[in-house]
């Protein structure tokens, strides 16, 4: 099937394919600074031969949970022979928005809030969303800021933050029976031609905070402990 490059990206490379949908190529670059893998950073910083794989493999496993419980995704297929993965065409909010779950007062989260919360305290699947900007540190933003600002109506918001939480679950869940504790995870959702909200980009190690027996466990060992 024929494809046309349509945007490079960081860490995937997004091909638009003859049958409407879109082909994601998964890349060994990672972002970091100074060769250490971080993925909290801005920029590719270094390159770790089959992190693409593993990052694939780990978003077909939850992609294909994910899609079994009814809830909607933008995945269609993979082939982790040339690490791509087929999807459904999906328009982004407004530039780019990122959307965390956390069930830990931990990172940023703790940072902001010190002064009413403990760090490391329980937190009730709490859902959160910031606009994609490095410039602007990605700032946080409120329901009635992305429904104000024209982003998303109330009703998408309602919609995404109920995905989170049961998206969140389900890979919380898989990765307690694997004796690891998720902390905090990040999502991107889109939209299709009629408005309806799905899943989009990738759910891989880096995207997640993940500890184990009280220790953090960095994105390539999780990957590593995941598929064991």
């Amino acid at each position: 099937m024929e494809k046309k490059l349509i945007y490079t990206g960081k860490t995937k490379n997004v091909y638009e394919l003859e049958n409407g949908n879109c082909l994601l190529k998964f890349k060994d670059d990672c972002t970091g600074k100074d060769g250490v893998f971080d993925p909290g950073e801005n920029s590719v910083g270094l390159t770790i031969d089959g992190v693409g794989d593993v990052n694939l493999r780990m978003s077909i496993y939850f992609f294909e949970k994910i899609n079994a419980a009814g809830i909607k995704t933008h995945y269609v297929s993979a082939n982790l022979d040339d690490t791509t993965m087929e999807v459904l065409p999906a328009k982004v909010f407004g530039k780019g928005l990122e959307v965390i779950c956390r069930y830990k007062a931990v990172g940023s989260f703790f940072r902001r809030y010190s002064d009413y919360i403990e760090e490391g305290a329980d937190l009730p699947a709490y859902v959160e969303m910031t606009f994609k900007n490095d410039a602007k540190g990605d700032p946080l933003v409120t329901k009635d800021g992305l429904v104000d600002l024209g982003v998303m109506t109330a009703k998408q918001y309602d919609d995404i933050k109920k995905m989170t939480q049961d998206i969140t679950k389900i890979v919380a869940d898989d990765l307690k029976e694997k004796g690891l504790d998720m902390y905090d995870i990040k999502f991107e959702f889109g939209y299709d031609a009629n408005g309806d909200v799905m899943l989009i980009d990738e759910i891989a190690s880096g995207n997640m905070r993940v500890y184990k027996n009280g220790e953090y466990i960095d994105p390539m060992t999780l990957s590593e402990l995941f598929f064991a």
